[in-house]
């Protein structure tokens, strides 16, 4: 994994937070998907003259996940590192996540349902870096699906074109509603391959149009 990060350089640092979040495919139905959330404290911060770090969160979520709907089918918190010996108990409540789809309004639920003192904030926070992944790894399933089937990674079947556009619309600026990005595909165009695929294949030495063609 790449530094995501400049170096420290001569800034004193205080605190370091870490999410990282997989989605796997478990069959042809539902995904696997996994996230963990890690604070750490710099050497020697709270234990005066200890030369390691000190690990204050570490919690683990593990969901499945359909295909079909984004629906959450099972969900479990496993509690790592915690600074109060009850931060566990909260761990069961997290299954309410089951039966929630991963769609509009669910961050919205996910306060509702575990906010403030009705979940851990840290844990809380983790399902709302999960959940765009999800949705991010749907493109990866359609281009699966299409490389499986012989056809090119990049020439989407008109049902994987609609619902990816459904699921684009007004998410951020540029596929706003009224946007130039959306009025290009509602007249017709085809969406050009994402500027990171049309750079690798120009860095491999290879014409970035046969994204659409293998």
């Amino acid at each position: 994994m790449p530094t995501l990060l400049p170096p420290d350089g001569d800034l004193e640092l205080l605190h370091t937070r870490s999410y990282e979040v997989k989605v796997y495919l478990a069959d042809d139905d539902e995904l696997i998907v996994r996230g963990a959330v890690h604070d750490e404290k710099p050497p020697g911060m709270y234990v005066t003259d200890d030369p390691a770090p000190l690990t204050i969160h570490h919690m683990v979520v593990e969901w499945r996940v359909t295909l079909d709907g984004l629906r959450i089918t099972d969900a479990s918190v496993l509690f790592e590192d915690y600074p109060n010996t009850t931060c566990p108990a909260i761990a069961e409540h997290y299954e309410n996540l089951v039966g929630l789809e991963i769609t509009r309004g669910f961050t919205h639920k996910v306060r509702e349902l575990f906010g403030g003192p009705r979940g851990c904030t840290h844990t809380t926070a983790l399902l709302q870096a999960m959940a765009p992944a999800v949705v991010q790894s749907m493109w990866s399933v359609y281009v699966r699906r299409r490389r499986l089937a012989g056809e090119p990674g990049g020439a989407e079947s008109s049902d994987d074109r609609q619902r990816q556009f459904a699921g684009n619309l007004n998410t951020c600026h540029v596929w706003h509603e009224d946007g130039e990005q959306v009025a290009r595909i509602r007249g017709g165009a085809t969406p050009e391959p994402p500027l990171q695929i049309r750079r690798r294949l120009t860095a491999l030495g290879r014409d970035p149009a046969e994204w659409a063609s293998r």
